[in-house]
């Protein structure tokens, strides 16, 4: 009998109504003879809720043991969540049982905040399933060596759920969301995107790296290193359409190259906003000099993306990299205060308004030409590239942040990735 895991995010969770048709869904995987685990999101803005509470109480920056308790809170909207469902389970004659991540437990290291799941106990939840019930886990949170509750950050449920699929070795784990598959680029910025069928694990992990909001790229991690068989599809698609179909919907994320992807130069458009530039000008050239300027960084937990060094100029050169928005002003005032003045930099400078627009695709390991094409299409509509980072399959450009959107749809038109024109749009 298949071992099926569905994860429900926020929005599919997000009033009592709409938990009634999770409920349905689920009953009729069920009833057709599937084993279910479902990871359900907390309700739409309940984490928000909870986090903003937190923060009139506690609005300075908080402190490893305010921090400890900040994931106490935030873990409640899981909680009612799983309760909530196995009601609505209950309530369409389906035996289920809810469990916090705690209870099962998911262990995770002691990262409040930001933990990362080190081993899944399967024993409690595998005999549950084995009596026929639907077991229901939080997302978002587990347990540290301590015994504390921990939270693995936002889009955290989906690296639950594909975690608990890898741990009971389940045959699929399908996320349900707001949108109904992995797009060539937001629709929202690009009408004419179109739905991939497919996707490579390669080319989704750097698309939820570079910026893509459709899953948290731990969880691509995850289904890459246990090779879990990962969908995304819609919540939003009616409950009760035939099982087949709704199988065989939304977006297969596969660990084998097709013919289809081999058509394909580039298959998806990335961009994110939330980017910011730092530059130290003046850095004496010396071995050693990057780490003593990442190094402290680093240990503030801070995470760097695109690095730069230009070439030096008696014995000075100058370093950029790029952070996340949300740690600019914290990274600005650490270089200012502590590394600037200690390496002897000339001046320190920061734009916390770029963006980066990425082109990804595993057609680009055969295909050359492939950034010339794009460094082109941004020529002719006037953006200036301030950055570049490249790998096998994806080019990444650091832009100013408005000019973003004319940036996606300029390069999405250049690599043909229209509706009517794509290889294997569905």
């Amino acid at each position: 009998m298949a071992l099926i895991v569905h994860k429900y995010g926020g929005t599919s969770m997000g009033s009592t109504e709409r938990i009634r048709n999770v409920a349905r869904r689920v009953a009729k995987w069920a009833r057709a003879g599937r084993r279910m685990v479902v990871v359900p999101s907390a309700m739409s803005g309940e984490t928000n809720r909870l986090l903003a509470l937190a923060k009139e109480l506690q609005p300075d920056l908080p402190d490893a043991a305010s921090l400890r308790e900040i994931d106490a809170i935030a873990a409640t909207g899981e909680q009612v969540s799983v309760g909530l469902l196995a009601l609505a389970l209950h309530r369409e004659g389906v035996p289920a049982v809810s469990y916090a991540g705690w209870q099962v437990p998911v262990q995770t290291d002691s990262a409040f905040g930001k933990a990362r799941i080190g081993h899944i106990e399967g024993a409690r939840v595998r005999a549950d399933l084995d009596a026929g019930k639907v077991v229901i886990v939080t997302g978002f949170q587990g347990l540290d060596p301590q015994g504390n509750v921990t939270t693995l950050g936002r889009g955290g449920s989906d690296t639950s759920a594909v975690a608990v699929a890898a741990a009971l070795g389940a045959d699929e784990c399908l996320i349900y969301t707001d949108v109904d598959g992995v797009y060539t680029t937001d629709p929202r910025i690009v009408p004419e995107a179109r739905r991939l069928h497919t996707i490579s694990f390669e080319e989704m992990l750097e698309m939820a790296s570079l910026g893509s909001k459709v899953l948290q790229i731990r969880s691509v991690e995850f289904a890459g290193k246990y090779r879990v068989p990962t969908r995304v599809l819609s919540s939003f698609t009616p409950w009760d359409i035939p099982l087949d179909e709704e199988a065989r919907s939304g977006t297969l994320i596969t660990f084998e190259e097709d013919e289809k992807m081999e058509q394909a130069v580039v298959s998806g458009i990335a961009f994110n906003r939330d980017e910011a530039k730092i530059t130290i000008l003046g850095v004496p050239d010396k071995p050693g000099i990057a780490f003593q300027i990442l190094g402290p960084v680093a240990d503030a937990n801070i995470d760097i993306d695109v690095i730069i060094q230009n070439v030096s100029r008696d014995g000075r050169t100058d370093f950029s990299f790029t952070v996340h928005r949300n740690d600019y002003a914290r990274t600005m005032e650490l270089l200012k205060g502590q590394v600037a003045p200690a390496i002897g930099a000339t001046e320190l400078l920061g734009d916390p308004k770029i963006c980066k627009v990425s082109i990804v695709g595993i057609g680009m390991r055969s295909h050359v030409g492939v950034a010339s094409r794009m460094f082109r299409t941004l020529s002719e509509e006037g953006i200036n590239i301030q950055m570049i980072s490249t790998s096998e399959i994806k080019t990444s450009v650091v832009i100013d942040e408005k000019y973003m959107e004319l940036a996606v749809r300029a390069l999405h038109k250049a690599f043909d990735l229209e509706l009517d024109k794509a290889v294997g749009s569905v």
